[in-house]
């Protein structure tokens, strides 16, 4: 296989078209079409088709197209690519924004082509750093330098302004072996395993000798070792199994809101609830009553008292708003002590509005018929309740790798309540119970995940599902925990390791090419 061709300078200049006629030279055609088809059919490397594999090849054919690139030629290569992959991996949001929150066709279009195109810009990035920083080719380039700065900016593209985690090349990985590197450098740590393996199939079609034999080690010998890390024991069992029951109210969306579905749906959750009495922690989803905690204290003081009576203690999300008139998105857990976790890393356009007044009144989705929301502080303990500690999150929280951490130390268990019924039937549902599943096999520990019409589920500590409810229907959903103590290395240490290993691993291929220069 020889690298794709180059196209000509005049139209490298001009971005995907020709200076001459306006139209796009054919073989920079054929290189960002192909660029466009691998992203895509990288987003089905996550669930719900899971074909992982992909999450190997379609990197390694993008680095394959950037085989003699200039840099703006690579930078139109990866944003067509990273346009493939959000383009089909995050359509379903214009199902909250269109469907469910009633925007005008317009505007969810602008909305959904805006995230998709900031997504693909990442991926822009990093084709033109990839073609200004690093060696044109060999070892250096394929099996330390592209793997390492596509990590880069993987991360970062996690957390700035925000960030944006969804579709992590590591989250791909849960059924597979290398899911045991997760509790030491989490899902990052499985994503640079994988690009390396990417630049290690370039290196066995490109390279020669050595080079491809070094390639093959580096392909193969993760997956054995990550099944041997999976045998490790990185917590321990901590007191007795714990029982547990999860309400799933499966409240439609349009309807959760209205008033006149406010009582009804208030009897549903009491029913569930009373179904579930008995169990030592009972979890709601996220916002599960269409009312503000204030709104209703003697409801929950019922609640309370009903649970205390059979020796259940509640976990429920719920809004609430507070003396200086600002509203949170928060669990309220009924135990020995009750609290309030507030949720941290808000969603936009859905609890908060980074737009000008004049479009608010166009953005405002039904469910939330109050002010932005404020978020909640970044580090809040873990809390007690069934007779252990939980580590909680809301919603999309669970995709911030590190968000849990700090609970950690003093967590048996992980909570996640959710509200997938915003993007009905479509992949998000089963890419965000991927992403939770992911957060216990790093941390080692059982989750318990609430969601108003699914994915409910109890998730073992390397990431099995114990249980499971079924989809878009009213149930309880009981079963049996063991709480789990200790520190993975993850836990202790984040996304250090694999930050460190992209820094290096750029800046020594970065040498390399100043060095290659300077003896050329």
């Amino acid at each position: 296989m020889s690298a794709p061709p180059e196209p000509q300078a005049a139209a490298d200049a001009a971005g995907p078209a020709s200076a001459g006629c306006g139209a796009p030279a054919p073989h920079a055609l054929a290189r960002y079409a192909a660029a466009l088809l691998a992203g895509a059919l990288l987003s089905c490397a996550f669930a719900p088709l899971d074909l992982w594999p992909l999450a190997i090849a379609c990197p390694a054919l993008l680095m394959w197209l950037w085989e003699g690139c200039s840099p703006r030629c690579a930078a139109w290569a990866g944003f067509y690519f990273g346009a493939g992959t959000f383009g089909l991996g995050t359509w379903w949001l214009y199902i909250s924004i269109h469907d469910v929150a009633a925007a005008p066709l317009a505007l969810a279009l602008a909305l959904v082509l805006s995230l998709i195109g900031i997504m693909a810009a990442y991926h822009a990035l990093l084709g033109y750093l990839s073609a200004r920083l690093l060696p044109a080719g060999g070892p250096w380039r394929w099996l330390v330098g592209l793997p390492a700065l596509w990590l880069l900016i993987e991360w970062w593209r996690g957390w700035f302004l925000s960030g944006f985690p969804w579709l992590s090349l590591g989250y791909s990985q849960t059924d597979t072996w290398l899911s045991g590197f997760a509790p030491l450098g989490g899902v990052y740590a499985i994503s640079a395993l994988l690009l390396s393996g990417s630049g290690a199939l370039l290196a066995l079609v490109r390279g020669r000798g050595r080079v491809r034999a070094a390639a093959a080690a580096v392909l193969l010998l993760p997956w054995p070792l990550g099944a041997l890390l999976e045998r490790v024991e990185w917590t321990r069992a901590a007191g007795p199994p714990i029982s547990v029951a999860v309400l799933q109210g499966a409240v439609p969306q349009d309807l959760k809101w209205q008033e006149s579905n406010i009582e009804p749906t208030r009897e549903l959750y009491t029913r569930l609830n009373e179904q579930a009495l008995g169990a030592r922690l009972i979890i709601w989803p996220e916002a599960a009553l269409p009312q503000l905690a204030n709104e209703i204290p003697q409801y929950l003081g019922q609640l309370y008292s009903r649970a205390r009576m059979h020796g259940s203690d509640i976990v429920m999300g719920i809004l609430r708003v507070d003396e200086n008139e600002q509203y949170f998105n928060s669990i309220l857990t009924l135990a020995d002590r009750v609290s309030f976790y507030d949720k941290h890393h808000l969603v936009p356009f859905a609890e908060y509005f980074p737009v000008p007044a004049f479009i608010r009144s166009w953005l405002r989705l039904m469910n939330l018929p109050y002010s932005d929301f404020t978020a909640g502080p970044a580090d809040q303990p873990s809390v007690a309740a069934g007779g252990t500690r939980l580590a909680l999150s809301i919603c999309y929280e669970d995709a911030y790798p590190s968000a849990d951490l700090p609970a950690l130390a003093s967590a048996g268990l992980l909570v996640n309540v959710t509200n997938d019924a915003w993007f009905g039937h479509s992949w998000a549902r089963y890419q965000h119970f991927q992403i939770a599943r992911m957060r216990a096999i790093e941390a080692r520990r059982p989750l318990l995940r609430a969601a108003n019409d699914g994915i409910s589920a109890l998730v073992g500590a390397h990431g099995q599902v114990l249980a499971r409810a079924p989809e878009f229907t009213a149930t309880v959903l009981r079963g049996t925990v063991q709480p789990r103590v200790g520190l993975p290395p993850y836990a202790r240490f984040g996304n250090r390791l694999a930050v460190v290993w992209g820094l290096l691993g750029t800046g020594l291929s970065a040498a390399m090419k100043r060095r290659q220069s300077q003896e050329a």
